[in-house]
């Protein structure tokens, strides 16, 4: 009996579809979009707001549509990829991408801009998740771990390099395009992208496929809107009423549907985030690791980019440039991943952690010595050593969230990972975001930059000592 079942399994194993190194490529090109197409448009919104005559609340509104549909619909787009086949969805995904990122850069006002980034955010929900679960499904032992490992590389390359890639687009002014450039610059990459992935990314789905389930999909729309929305529109609104019933409303629709989970699980039937697949040590404390990182990295993309365009008076490309040497050393750190996690373990997040505390350091004494004559030169040390712990945490947190769950639960898995590091990046703009702004008439610029970075900091020290608590080992 142990013979046959041994048997089964090593054919289920050796049938499975294998990710080629050009699918792997064709999956982390993918991964790259959504992510880049986030902070892409931080450098931008000065531009967007000129040509089209929009105010504060609009122009937070075309990053917040994108944010908020992207994280509000990611799980159910893992669950429809285990459902339907990850690699249909992965192409439905991609082509929608590519017409909405076509319809961002022909829009002819705010409004349209906001609908169309809403309409893209929905798009990048049901493609990215196809590329964990791939990962997961057609990959197993030293190549899963290398691919988690790029993946993660790929997610930190892309936050960095899309806001260096806006301030160049939107400098060029390629054809007369202007700030439209970082849309429509999309386009042609979806296409290579489809056609490779029409011959390279092989179809997996889960062998038991679940439905997708209603009441639960529904409560988690509301209680990331209910948290979201505000957190996002609060402060350039003025923060009226309907903000507070909102953030009121939050963790009664949470626990609303926390409660409904919980007892679809407990009844045996498919719950959109099944609460038993917490029981995982490596995933549930892993994402709470990606929580304060996540929203550290995103407030600081965003806080800078102000910073550095508004208050040190740098064009677009001068202010992304700045952030070149963070992408640089993220890129060759990160390569090192499976290295050290094989010798170290996971304390090589804690040593990540601490690296990326001393880089913070440095660019508070910078822009407190330095200020308002803050640029490359000044921003090189601390944006250096920051990108190098930032590598040493993020390609590993990803795979060590990953590392337990099995391939039939890799939509739901990568669903929950991608929707809580979206959700903080959302988190983070909107409240290191406001924090900032709000200093600023009060405190300065500079003081308001400072206050924010030591804010950050404690997020970062926060991520080390969780980083304590991961098992030591990764699968």
């Amino acid at each position: 009996m142990t013979q046959t079942v041994t048997t089964s399994a090593v054919r289920a194993r050796a049938s499975s579809p294998a990710l080629s190194g050009p699918g792997l490529f064709t999956v982390l090109l993918a991964a790259a979009l959504p992510l880049v197409d986030f902070f892409i448009v931080n450098v931008a919104l000065p531009t967007i707001g000129a040509d089209h005559a929009a105010g504060e609340a609009v122009l937070e509104l075309v990053v917040a549509a994108y944010g908020v549909a992207y994280a509000v619909l990611l799980v159910l787009g893992g669950r429809l990829g285990d459902l339907f086949g990850r690699r249909r969805l992965f192409l439905a995904g991609m082509a929608a991408f590519g017409l909405t990122s076509l319809a961002c850069g022909l829009a002819p006002g705010a409004w349209w801009l906001v609908g169309a980034r809403a309409a893209q955010g929905a798009s990048a929900a049901a493609m990215l998740p196809q590329v964990l679960a791939t990962i997961q499904a057609a990959t197993s032992g030293g190549r899963r771990a290398r691919a988690m490992s790029l993946y993660g590389a790929t997610a930190g390359l892309s936050m960095v390099a899309g806001q260096i890639l806006g301030g160049v687009l939107v400098a060029a002014d390629l054809a007369g395009s202007g700030w439209r450039a970082i849309f429509l610059v999309n386009v042609p990459v979806v296409l290579l992208g489809l056609v490779l992935a029409v011959r390279y990314v092989p179809e997996t789905r889960s062998p038991r496929p679940e439905p997708v389930d209603g009441p639960g999909t529904v409560l988690l729309a509301v209680s990331l809107l209910t948290l979201l929305a505000p957190l996002t529109e609060g402060r350039a609104a003025g923060w009226p009423l309907w903000t507070w019933l909102s953030l009121a409303a939050f963790p009664l629709a949470a626990a609303a549907f926390y409660a409904v989970e919980r007892r679809a699980d407990r009844q045996g039937r498919t719950p959109l985030v099944p609460p038993s697949l917490f029981a995982l040590a490596s995933l549930r404390r892993g994402l709470m690791l990606i929580l304060p990182f996540s929203v550290g990295f995103s407030g600081f993309m965003f806080v800078i980019a102000l910073a550095l365009q508004r208050g040190a008076g740098l064009g677009p490309v001068p202010a992304g440039l700045a952030l070149a040497p963070m992408a640089v050393a993220f890129l060759f750190v990160s390569l090192s991943g499976p290295r050290l996690i094989a010798r170290y373990g996971t304390r090589v997040l804690t040593a990540g952690a601490v690296v990326q505390g001393a880089g913070v350091l440095l660019i508070v004494l910078a822009a407190w010595r330095d200020w308002p004559h803050l640029g490359f030169g000044s921003l090189l040390p601390g944006v250096t050593v920051a990108g190098a712990g930032q590598a040493l945490q993020l390609p590993n947190l990803m795979r060590i969230v990953m590392s337990e769950v099995p391939p039939a639960r890799a939509g739901v898995g990568s669903g929950v990972m991608v929707t809580t590091q979206q959700s903080a990046l959302a988190l983070g703009v909107a409240t290191l975001g406001t924090l900032f702004l709000a200093l600023v008439p009060h405190h300065g610029m500079r003081d308001a930059l400072v206050v924010t970075l030591l804010v950050q900091l404690a997020g970062v020290v926060l991520t080390g000592l969780l980083s304590l608590r991961l098992p030591r080992t990764v699968g």
